[in-house]
């Protein structure tokens, strides 16, 4: 799928999450949304990069931000990972990565100097119109979560 890019239409969704239940993107009409795509949990970059989000959360939840991670783990994976990392926010299970695909957050990456196919580390801000604000694709974790707050107007107080 070729990557998204703002005033697209977001792709419809509904997975299974860490709390055990679906959750649709319809769920989530009329609120902006932060869709984060991630390769693997309990990895360190996925790590710190839930970390950051988690220690920011509440910076984006005062702005109205839904914070949702996606990755292709399953279900008791990341509920494992959201707790071990206390983290506030919903992770999504996408094992047959389709939500990945029609995101564009799946396909050919570079990890440790090979080329692979896997999940395109991806951040998406989807507005309460449903349509995409934001699409970075090929994020850095290090960093990540304090330059989408500046580009979304987010000050993170002693962050």
């Amino acid at each position: 799928m070729a990557e998204l890019k703002p005033g697209d239409p977001a792709p419809a969704f509904t997975v299974d999450t860490d709390k055990g239940k679906p959750l649709s993107l319809a769920d989530l009409a009329g609120h902006k949304v932060i869709l984060y795509a991630y390769p693997a949990a309990f990895t360190p970059g996925c790590s710190l990069e839930a970390q950051d989000f988690r220690d920011a959360f509440k910076w984006f939840d005062q702005a109205g931000y839904t914070i949702l991670g996606l990755s292709p783990d399953p279900v008791d994976k990341n509920a494992s990972f959201a707790q071990k990392m206390k983290l506030p926010f919903t992770l999504l299970s996408d094992p047959d990565h389709a939500v990945l695909e029609s995101y564009g957050a799946w396909g050919e990456r570079e990890a440790f100097g090979r080329t692979t196919v896997g999940v395109i580390r991806s951040t998406f801000v989807i507005g309460g119109d449903g349509r995409i604000e934001v699409a970075e694709y090929r994020v850095k974790a290090a960093g990540h979560v304090e330059r989408l707050a500046a580009e979304l107007g987010v000050e993170l107080e002693g962050f």
